[in-house]
């Protein structure tokens, strides 16, 4: 028998749909265990084709829509981010019978900072207010491109210190941070303005070098990590994104670092296997294992000089709070040790000769159309 081209097209298309609606269930029970302890019973949830909002809770046929222009054509995240807004109504409306409250009244943006979950919908970043070119973030993360271009320069002695400086200048401005909330009778982690970002493309599996890079980030760069498990619809199946969370300013510099030793390590093996002929995947992967692990050393190198200087950096508890927010059940995983292999060596040795150098210029955000680009700040 003969199959039509488009018919098996249309019936893959529905297969994916229902994959997709099922995962949102799952996505469902896990929100309603992780942060209201199994309090809500399931509704309908169902694909919608508005635009506008992007999720609907409809407490009269208890069905909770997700638009499928967000499914679709945004970033996972967002997409349980809507869910999660969702579920905070539910649960208003179920659990609590506010009288009165508005849609996203004051209930729901009390339990929404107290559960870590942004409650705006994704859009266009806003158009920057007059003095916001003053705000004290705007003003360091602009020293710090300045200082990191210097690192460009062919003398060696001088790349290295305008990139010792601008970590220097990193850490004395989340000193001044951390001393600010402290000083404040109460601290107030939403007062620090903490947010968060997905970096980088969906990946399955997360191999030792994107570990190695995630400890990085959380080390040196003023945020923490972790590992998510996200769902792609159009292929219909999972992978895992890395979501940072800190101050903004940290999550700027934490996000080009990510793009930065990335680009960097995939540069070094190029050369490695050109000069070497090694092409296998082993090769590859245990090659930038060493490439992070040597980045890894000598910023732990540049850390000690630091501390001897007395620039001592405690990570803030605020943004420990925040982060178990979000991730309420989250299990750490240790990067594994692909070391003892010459490829691992010679990544190693690469990875201590890099010198960071100032950001590329780039939108980010997520909607249609756009490209595998960090989500905007959460908060």
């Amino acid at each position: 028998m003969t199959t039509n081209p488009k018919r098996e097209a249309a019936r893959l298309s529905v297969e994916l749909e229902a994959q997709l609606v099922q995962r949102l269930v799952q996505e469902w029970r896990g929100i309603n265990y992780s942060y209201f302890k199994g309090a809500l019973r399931i509704p309908v949830i169902q694909l919608c084709d508005a635009g506008e909002p992007l999720g609907r809770w409809c407490s009269e046929l208890r069905s909770l829509e997700i638009s499928r222009t967000l499914a679709l054509d945004y970033d996972w995240g967002e997409v349980l981010e809507a869910l999660k807004r969702e579920v905070v109504c539910q649960f208003i409306d179920e659990r609590l019978s506010v009288a009165d409250e508005r849609r996203h009244g004051p209930t729901f943006r009390r339990i929404c900072a107290r559960l870590g979950i942004r409650t705006r919908a994704p859009g266009r970043p806003r158009p920057a207010r007059a003095g916001e070119e003053r705000d004290p973030t705007s003003r360091v993360v602009s020293r710090i491109h300045k200082l990191l271009a210097l690192a460009h320069s062919p003398n060696r002695h001088e790349a290295e210190t305008a990139a010792a400086t601008a970590r220097r200048l990193m850490i004395k401005f989340n000193m001044s941070e951390l001393s600010d909330i402290h000083g404040e009778a109460r601290p107030d982690p939403g007062r620090a303005r903490y947010g968060y970002r997905h970096l980088g493309n969906p990946s399955a599996p997360v191999r030792e070098h994107d570990r190695r890079l995630a400890k990085i980030l959380n080390d040196f760069f003023f945020v923490e990590s972790a590992w998510l498990p996200v769902y792609l619809p159009r292929v219909g199946r999972r992978g895992s994104v890395l979501e940072i969370c800190g101050l903004e300013a940290n999550l700027l510099m934490a996000e080009h670092v990510h793009a930065f030793a990335n680009r960097t390590a995939s540069r070094l093996w190029s050369e490695y296997a050109r000069a070497t002929d090694r092409r296998s995947n082993r090769d590859r992967q245990a090659y930038l294992a060493g490439v992070m692990k040597g980045f890894e050393t000598k910023l732990a190198a540049q850390d000690q000089q630091l501390q001897a200087q007395g620039l001592v950096w405690v990570p803030a508890p605020e943004l420990g709070v925040y982060f178990r927010r979000r991730n309420p059940t989250l299990r750490h995983v240790q990067p594994g040790d692909a070391g003892g292999c010459e490829a691992y060596e010679h990544g190693s040795r690469a990875g201590r000769e890099i010198v960071l150098t100032p950001p590329v210029a780039s939108g980010s955000g997520s909607g249609p159309g756009a490209g595998p680009k960090a989500l905007g700040p959460g908060g």
